[in-house]
């Protein structure tokens, strides 16, 4: 066996297809067609002397030995990748397809624009983005990395914190040209509230913390308008139809122009923090480790 004719081309062309489940797209994804992928995979298979992959028309499967050789090749190709990066040679190598889904609100303000950012810097990058308030599955949908709001939910992702998230209370000021604002807690049960959730009930229980004492409290709100969308809510509540519970860093922008007013301010809804989660940490493109670095510097504070 001649380990001179394995070139990294080929592993990654090996790993990758592990990863998507296809040679055509590992072959698409690295720049090869299907007939020059093919002919890599066997050359890959005819250097080591054994078979890696079985494949039929259907799916790709591991043999005993291609599972050995693919845990070894993801830690060669995370040297190779790490090695690169210290030398500042793997900017040039962000390229490729980058996929990202995010809930609505946070990526139109905050995801969309980094993701401008970023293909700013890496001209070969191809960019989609998936804005989707539900729950996706990043493995089945084939998402480089996903933001979320909230826990992780997922055993099989990694995670990693990008932001506290306090969930505050705020309405348009004319909302109150005719009322006074709430001043404690209980008083919510007088007022129009915004609801955001799937189920048709026009009531829910909001349940705040004291950031000064701690307390806890639930209180029963009820309201004429449903939605299950947050942007919605959001730009009924910008109309002054009523009280909304947003995400901090969805309605930061309406707070510092004015359009919205907070309410309450000694006490705020579960925090829910801003996560970025992905599937593997051990083989993570360099496009996707670049990315996730950069939301990290984008979540500052969102006042």
């Amino acid at each position: 066996m001649d380990f001179l004719m394995i070139e990294l081309a080929d592993m990654k062309l090996f790993v990758q297809a592990v990863l998507s489940g296809s040679l055509s797209a590992a072959g698409r994804e690295l720049g090869f067609s299907p007939a020059v992928g093919s002919k890599r995979m066997s050359r890959l298979e005819a250097a080591l002397g054994v078979r890696l992959l079985q494949r039929s028309s259907r799916r790709l499967s591991l043999t005993e030995e291609g599972a050995l050789y693919f845990e070894r090749c993801q830690a060669i190709l995370l040297d190779v990748t790490n090695a690169e990066a210290e030398l500042g040679l793997g900017q040039a190598e962000a390229r490729g397809l980058l996929r990202v889904s995010s809930p609505v609100a946070l990526g139109r303000h905050y995801i969309g624009p980094a993701l401008a950012k970023f293909a700013s810097r890496h001209p070969a990058l191809q960019v989609q983005l998936s804005l989707n308030d539900d729950v996706v599955d990043v493995i089945e949908s084939g998402f480089d990395c996903v933001v979320r709001i909230g826990s992780n939910g997922d055993s099989r992702l990694v995670a990693r914190k990008l932001a506290d998230n306090r969930r505050v209370i705020c309405a348009a000021p004319g909302y109150f040209a005719h009322r006074n604002p709430p001043r404690i807690p209980a008083d919510l049960s007088q007022h129009s509230c915004i609801l955001m959730q799937p189920s048709s009930a026009m009531h829910a229980d909001w349940q705040l913390h004291s950031t000064q004492t701690g307390e806890s409290q639930t209180v029963r709100v009820q309201g004429n308008w449903l939605t299950n969308n947050g942007e919605q809510a959001h730009d009924w509540a910008c109309a002054g139809l009523g009280l909304v519970r947003r995400s901090i860093w969805d309605v930061a922008p309406a707070l510092a122009d004015g359009s919205l007013v907070e309410v309450l301010s000694d006490w705020s809804g579960d925090s829910a923090p801003i996560r970025v989660m992905y599937a593997s940490r051990r083989y993570l493109p360099l496009r996707t480790r670049l990315f996730i670095d950069m939301l990290v510097e984008v979540f500052g504070s969102p006042s």
